[in-house]
């Protein structure tokens, strides 16, 4: 098969390969600077993780009325099937601001490396630095003030759409296999998760040259890691249409067979597609999930 005149090697979702190596993305990802939201007040900061590899995070601060006032964290972590999207995108802005004021919580939503500059690890393993870093503000110490002074470390939350959800899902396995120490990791939220099952897993494979093959415990949980999850509660969101939406499902069951033995929601979006509430956040399903979404923190 021929495409202005070169010849393709692989063609995946998201993106082709040439013969010659080119690599050509399917999408783009416009990103913005961060801005208060003065209709909720929520505030938005940007911050460097880490220089080398390079690391970021867009950080979501909702209205405090008292100073010495307590906020549970979200760490999010955006989809985009682990090649394109951006913590700093127009969509996820927009969603993680109405998402912080309704939680009333910090949302820090970390800017992991894509493939191809960064091929597969580092998606999981900056997001799991970015954890980390949240974590190092336990003691008050940290680099960033708002952690020092707002976050509450015994209410700690995890959550993604898509490849985020599955980055989340991984992050939890590390959680409750090498723990975090002071952080309580309370809850995950996975909206519409990616895993193994469906033809992306030949786009995965590529991405990941280090990879294990189909049973590749990030792309099919194995079940000792679904029993040591590092978290109380779990929030799983699957849309009707989506073609992930039996993938959620068997992530659901299986963790459910794996001993885990924690509280577990599924929770199904009917007549909706992939990650359709970030396309529209006023549609009534949209608004929908990001209450249920909120509630699960606050509960």
């Amino acid at each position: 098969m021929e495409q202005n005149g070169k010849e393709i090697a692989h063609e995946f979702r998201f993106f082709r390969v040439y013969k010659d190596g080119q690599i050509e993305k399917f999408r783009t990802t416009q990103k913005i600077p961060p801005f208060d939201d003065p209709i909720s007040g929520v505030r938005c900061k940007d911050v460097v993780i880490s220089p080398e590899p390079e690391i970021s995070a867009r950080i979501f601060l909702p209205k405090i009325d008292e100073p010495n006032t307590k906020l549970p964290v979200l760490f999010h972590v955006h989809g985009g099937g682990f090649c394109f999207e951006s913590a700093f995108s127009r969509p996820h802005h927009q969603y993680l601001t109405s998402l912080a004021a309704q939680a009333e919580a910090i949302v820090v939503s970390v800017e992991y490396g894509l493939f191809p500059d960064r091929p597969i690890p580092a998606c999981y393993d900056d997001s799991w630095t970015g954890l980390q870093w949240v974590a190092a503000h336990v003691n008050g110490l940290g680099p960033e003030p708002w952690l020092n002074n707002h976050a509450d470390f015994e209410r700690v939350f995890i959550g993604g759409e898509s490849a985020g959800g599955n980055i989340s899902h991984t992050l939890a396995v590390r959680v409750g296999s090498i723990g975090l120490p002071g952080v309580v990791v309370v809850g995950m939220v996975l909206v519409h998760p990616y895993f193994g099952g469906t033809d992306d897993d030949k786009m995965w494979l590529y991405m990941c040259p280090t990879n294990t093959g189909l049973d590749d415990p990030r792309l099919k949980p194995a079940g000792e890691d679904l029993a040591k999850l590092g978290c109380k509660r779990m929030l799983v969101f699957v849309a009707e249409k989506d073609h992930l939406c039996d993938v959620g499902k068997g992530y659901y069951e299986e963790l459910k067979k794996s001993g885990w033995g924690e509280t577990l929601e599924i929770l199904e979006n009917q007549g909706e597609d992939h990650c359709f509430h970030m396309e529209d956040l006023t549609g009534d399903n949209a608004v929908a999930l990001i209450k249920r979404f909120a509630s699960f923190i606050k509960e």
